[in-house]
């Protein structure tokens, strides 16, 4: 009996700060008329974390963890939903952030709220996952000169890049195709992104890693 390829309707792009997940996220979703999910930004605690200051970091922590998943909870996904939502995170990110800043302490009453939440989400089709060299991000961070993200050190984004390596390394939960963005650029490159969203409509199982036409052809783990 032939296997019919159902295309991910729940796509989710992830990746360290200043990657380029919200501006791929907006442009799949414009690209497949679906509903884009922005990761939430408000958070109080933010601006207090990134300066240092003690307790800021479990304050701004449960705040996202709970804003992410008021955020998702109810989204429409699942075999009965014909819609396209994409996401520019995913919720195990949380817990990666968490790992990196929080006490042992403050870990055991975050792990309670995270587990608990956890078990209710839906989980993507399939994640996207942006790589770029730490060299790389710094400078687009450096270009971007956000004021929340003036504080960000440097050995704080080496630490976020290899936290978000190790954690893909061993993810499981959904397929997930690789891109490395150090020299893409989806929005001055439409050929690039156009070959991106074609390469989303083909099934991709496990691991697979995606590199535009003439720089190399996609390759399998």
């Amino acid at each position: 009996m032939a296997n019919f390829f159902e295309p991910p309707r729940y796509i989710a792009v992830e990746g360290p700060i200043r990657v380029g997940k919200s501006t791929l996220a907006r442009a799949i979703a414009d690209q497949l008329h679906g509903q884009l999910v922005h990761e939430p930004e408000d958070n109080p605690f933010l601006n207090a974390f990134y300066e240092g200051e003690a307790g800021a970091a479990f304050q701004a922590q449960m705040a996202f963890l709970v804003e992410r998943y008021e955020q998702l909870r109810p989204l429409e996904v699942g075999p009965n939903s014909r819609k396209v939502i994409v996401t520019d995170y995913i919720f195990e990110k949380d817990k990666l952030f968490a790992n990196l800043n929080l006490s042992d302490a403050e870990l055991t009453v975050y792990d309670r709220y995270y587990r608990m939440f956890r078990a209710s989400l839906p989980v993507p089709d399939l994640v996207i996952y942006l790589q770029a060299s730490t060299d790389v991000l710094r400078k687009r961070l450096r270009r971007k000169n956000a004021p929340s993200e003036r504080a960000i050190s440097d050995d704080y984004m080496e630490e976020v890049v290899k936290a978000y390596e190790h954690f893909f390394f061993h993810y499981t939960s959904s397929d997930l195709l690789v891109v490395n963005t150090s020299e893409i650029d989806f929005v001055e490159s439409g050929q690039e992104l156009q070959q991106l969203v074609r390469r989303i409509s083909e099934p991709v199982k496990g691991t697979q890693y995606f590199l535009p036409l003439g720089k190399d052809e996609a390759a399998s783990a």
